[in-house]
């Protein structure tokens, strides 16, 4: 019989453990990445519109796939540095934005619209740039006061003059809840006003070049280009999968502040390695953002400051949704658990927010 000292069989079993648990952490990791290939199967077949997935744990890319194609016409495949428009996921980096420049001195969250644009009706005087940016202002949509006759999309200062035109609110500012795109293109001029830059140009400068983030763009027709760009389709026929057509642009389109950035996996996992520290703004800042807003009656928006804020199986959640026509995006973090999961389409036909949960289960359910 062989004789082993104590020492021995201590590390012995140190050293099997260790390779069980690496055992263990791939053996999770292979059946999540199966898991998430069957979850979109609808996208594999590449003569079709798809998306690009990424699912960030422990500040790691632990999977990152593409599927279908980025452009029919051209047989273009999607890959994870294909730039999909964001549509509503925009919103946090105008949030952003507005931040950086109170931060700086150059603005206040309890600021009023007249404070930016003079010659706002009366009823500006009582909406804040906390408002805004919580969707508690009543401002009137802007899509339902614009006209049908409208043939050139429309820009943020025409958001700007069809709210001039308004004299009034949904409800009293800071009394209800209701999402307003009509206010964040609004926010998107105030950052033109006080940092004397177009909207595009301090994203660049503040938020896409710090972070490396140097294929994102708040696109403007003429002005910018994207590369790797992915084009928007709609599916024409519900029983026919393959009627895709291409719906890429709408009259509501060229608007920035709401919804106007393009973007790709790859670049937002900068931005999403970015909101785990100070690099763009303080932490006591950013946790302005990340707090539920509750309304005088006590109502819990379970919104911030671009993100929406909920318990998912009584584990914090922040997340936001896009959709616009042609496209369908979705970004949802568990910060507490290091786990990100970002999913972009470039069809409108899927719900991305049932789906984007079922991919973070994978990793929350042991």
């Amino acid at each position: 019989m062989m004789f082993h000292h104590p020492a021995f069989i201590i590390l012995l079993a140190a050293y099997s453990l260790t390779l069980f648990g690496c055992a263990s952490a791939s053996t999770v990791r292979d059946s999540a990445e199966g898991g998430i290939d069957r979850l979109f199967t609808r996208w594999a077949d590449p003569r079709l519109p798809g998306g690009s997935v990424m699912v960030i744990k422990d500040g790691e890319a632990v999977y990152r796939r593409a599927f279908g194609a980025a452009n029919l016409e051209e047989r273009v495949p999607n890959t994870p540095s294909t730039n999909f428009r964001l549509a509503s996921v925009t919103k946090q980096f105008t949030a952003m934005s507005v931040m950086i420049l109170e931060e700086q001195g150059k603005l206040g969250f309890d600021d009023i619209l007249p404070d930016f644009f003079p010659d706002f009706p009366p009823y500006g005087r009582k909406i804040t740039v906390r408002h805004l940016l919580q969707h508690t202002s009543g401002l009137i949509d802007y899509e339902n006061v614009t006209a049908d006759s409208t043939t050139v999309p429309l820009l943020d200062r025409d958001v700007l003059m069809l709210m001039k035109r308004q004299d009034s609110t949904y409800f009293a500012p800071g009394s209800r809840h209701r999402y307003s795109n009509s206010g964040y293109a609004l926010l998107a001029l105030i950052v033109e006003k006080v940092s004397a830059r177009s909207f595009a140009t301090f994203l660049k400068e503040k938020i896409f070049d710090p972070l490396g983030m140097s294929s994102t763009v708040a696109y403007e027709k003429g002005i910018s280009t994207i590369s790797k760009r992915a084009y928007g389709y709609t599916r024409r026929d519900s029983s026919d999968e393959r009627s895709f057509e291409r719906t890429d642009q709408s009259m509501t389109s060229s608007v920035l502040g709401d919804g106007g950035i393009y973007s790709s996996v790859e670049d937002l996992f900068k931005w999403d390695q970015a909101l785990s520290t100070s690099r763009l703004v303080s932490v006591s800042t950013l946790n302005q953002a990340l707090t539920p807003n509750v309304l005088p009656n006590g109502e819990n928006t379970a919104y911030g400051f671009g993100w929406r804020i909920f318990d998912h199986r009584g584990l914090r959640c922040f997340h936001h949704s896009g959709s616009t026509v042609g496209f369908r995006t979705r970004i949802v973090r568990f910060p507490q658990q290091r786990l990100t999961v970002i999913v972009l389409a470039n069809r409108s036909d899927d719900d991305l927010e049932s789906t984007a949960f079922k991919v973070a289960d994978l990793f929350l359910i042991k």
